[in-house]
């Protein structure tokens, strides 16, 4: 017999240190839904740091591994291994939603190397693969949804992500954008933001059991708009919503379900 509940806290517990702002956006879920975001959200978090935790690339390429193969045995159906963060996933993922982390691994490698993205396609299905495919495994495992709708609601929070961590990203030497300029970015910001007003005209297609997914939208709007307005900002790290407003806003969106 494995411990769920001190799962689920363990999991919450990585959420709250190495993502703050799903592990906000879970917080303000109903209960239930929480059983299903923290399993996933802290699986992220494990991946999406294993490319940063060492210099050397065959590591982190192991490490990337070890995940991929943790999913395979979740996706077969057999006894998956005994972890922290795999066993409340194993509860919770369908062969198709380990199928959808899975491309998110394979994603993350790029963040192993220095290499710049070939080309604007090659960025947006980063994004795509890593927080579209995220939101779309949570809100699959939580209800009824339209794919779509996720998908563009998800790129639309991950390139937000993207252009907050833009600084910390060329301080650690990597090549972020294609075009860094002004107007290269605010072309950028202004696609995601096409993206994410297309997926909230159509909210009524992902039913209300799963509309928890999509929470972790909710300052996605406002940071494409600054970065639209001022695209210096990016480069500056000044995208960074306030605190009262960020707050402010998640409440009333997780009252209204109009993520």
């Amino acid at each position: 017999m494995t411990d769920f509940t001190g799962d689920l806290a363990g999991c919450a517990d990585l959420v709250r240190r190495g993502d703050p702002d799903r592990f906000r956006a879970a917080m303000a879920a109903p209960v239930a839904a929480r059983h299903v975001l923290f399993p996933i959200y802290a699986f992220n978090v494990e991946v999406s740091r294993a490319p940063w935790m060492t210099q050397e690339s065959m590591i982190a390429e192991m490490r990337l591994q070890w995940w991929r193969d943790a999913l395979d045995e979740i996706a077969s159906g057999s006894t998956a291994r005994r972890h922290e963060v795999v066993t409340p996933l194993a509860k919770i993922l369908d062969s198709e939603g380990a199928a959808l982390l899975d491309a998110l691994i394979v994603a993350r490698q790029w963040d192993i190397y220095r290499d710049p993205f070939e080309d604007d396609a090659h960025l947006t299905d980063y994004l795509e693969k890593t927080s579209g495919n995220l939101m779309l495994a949570a809100a699959r495992a939580l209800g009824r949804v339209d794919a779509s709708v996720v998908m563009d609601a998800g790129y639309a929070t991950g390139l937000a992500s993207w252009l907050r961590a833009i600084p910390a990203l060329e301080d650690a030497g990597r090549i972020p954008l294609l075009d860094g300029r002004p107007d290269g970015i605010r072309a950028l910001a202004e696609g995601g933001l096409r993206r994410l007003d297309a997926a909230r005209a159509r909210r009524a297609e992902i039913s209300a059991e799963a509309r928890p997914a999509l929470l972790v939208a909710w300052q996605a709007g406002g940071i494409l708009r600054r970065a639209t307005a001022q695209p210096q900002l990016v480069a500056a790290g000044g995208l960074e919503p306030t605190a009262i407003r960020s707050s402010l806003s998640l409440a009333a969106r997780s009252l209204s379900g109009q993520w």
